[in-house]
């Protein structure tokens, strides 16, 4: 028995140095580096080609999840690309349904084109509102979004009431969004409500199916003003 204790032990021990020597030791500036090559790898191998236009945002949102599914998921309305390029570019501001999606937005970046970011969901406003007119407060958020007097990019990561309502708005002619990043997570007419805003004519970049989140939003977003402040 103890000489099977021991064969255990020296298999556990090579095992172990099996894995300490495949870590990889990066400085941080190049842990992002590496971590675009290995995506660029696996698409490679799956034969996957990303268009040129979209590839930059696909890839951070691939970074940010290290889901490979949203290469197939990921929707792009016609000239979404270039659309959203141009109205971050002319100062347009941002609008998210989370303080988280909030948080992860490059701010100082965005603010070099002259916009700004927003998250209206926990102002006492918003909930007073929600709970007088039996809103959910991303839906309030949304309307509140709507007076502000510039463009707007709504990048919406969790709420799919958020992006019913911009539906609802713009069905009725209340208000037309710059854009819309569609992105939202979870089970409840989460996947209706993407597809409603893929129905309007208001350009969009919009995941299908449940998955998404506040991190994806802000990646969509991030992945748009790391490419202008290459130019």
């Amino acid at each position: 028995m103890e000489k099977i204790n021991k064969k255990i032990n020296t298999i556990e021990k090579t095992n172990q140095i099996k894995k300490i020597n495949q870590i990889e030791h990066l400085l941080p500036e190049e842990i992002e580096r590496r971590s675009f090559q290995i995506i660029g790898e696996e698409l490679e191998n799956r034969g996957i080609l990303l268009p040129r236009e979209q590839e930059m945002i696909t890839k951070r949102v691939i970074h940010a999840t290290a889901d490979l599914d949203y290469v197939r998921t990921l929707c792009y309305s016609e000239d979404a690309v270039a659309t959203v390029k141009r109205l971050i570019q002319n100062g347009a501001d941002i609008v998210t349904d989370t303080n988280m999606a909030l948080a992860g937005i490059n701010k100082k970046a965005l603010a070099a084109f002259g916009g700004e970011a927003h998250c209206f969901m926990a102002l006492e406003e918003t909930a007073r509102l929600a709970k007088e007119r039996g809103m959910t407060r991303a839906a309030v958020s949304m309307e509140l979004a709507a007076e502000l007097e510039k463009p707007v990019v709504f990048a919406i990561g969790n709420a799919p009431t958020a992006l019913i309502q911009l539906y609802e708005m713009i069905e009725r002619g209340a208000f037309r969004p710059a854009f819309i990043i569609g992105v939202p997570v979870g089970f409840v007419n989460v996947e209706t409500a993407k597809e409603l805003i893929m129905e309007t004519d208001v350009p969009y970049i919009v995941n299908r199916g449940r998955k998404g989140g506040s991190n994806v939003a802000a990646a969509v977003c991030n992945a748009v003003l790391y490419e202008l402040g290459r130019k």
